[in-house]
């Protein structure tokens, strides 16, 4: 019986080790990738939709993983970021933070440079580079 133990308890960290070495690769494989509930087009809570649309302003291009369709993906990833709650944000393969976080960097303006040292310009950039532009013509 303790044989069994021990052979089920390999198994339990083999497939934690697995998983954890699953989700390193996802939050690798894009410069920004999202773990939320539901899908971009079709968000299943508010603060997930909250994060899309921060992105969508921003004209971010991002991975997208739907954690309700996987319950082993759904805690494996609270594991690996230490992190308790859905969506959870990640630049760069490091970990940023879900939506309260993502919601402050947008409004303090740090979200724009954290996207900037990774190569990407934020679509509001263009905007207010656009707004400005415009302001200067009518003035003259």
């Amino acid at each position: 019986m303790l044989n069994v133990g021990g052979r089920l308890t390999r198994i339990i960290i083999r497939s934690f080790a697995t998983k954890s070495d699953e989700i390193g690769n996802l939050v690798k494989k894009n410069k920004v990738v999202v773990f939320m509930k539901g899908i971009p087009d079709e968000p299943r809570c508010g603060f997930s939709n909250a994060v899309v649309q921060i992105f969508r302003m921003h004209g971010v291009p991002y991975d997208a993983h739907d954690v309700l369709q996987d319950e082993e993906l759904r805690q494996g990833i609270k594991e690996y970021s230490k992190w308790p709650t859905i969506p959870q944000v990640f630049i760069n393969g490091d970990f940023v933070g879900g939506c309260d976080i993502l919601l402050e960097m947008h409004r303090n303006g740090e979200l724009v440079e954290e996207l900037k040292k990774v190569g990407i310009k934020s679509a509001l950039l263009d905007k207010e580079n656009t707004s400005q532009s415009e302001s200067t013509k009518s003035k003259e």
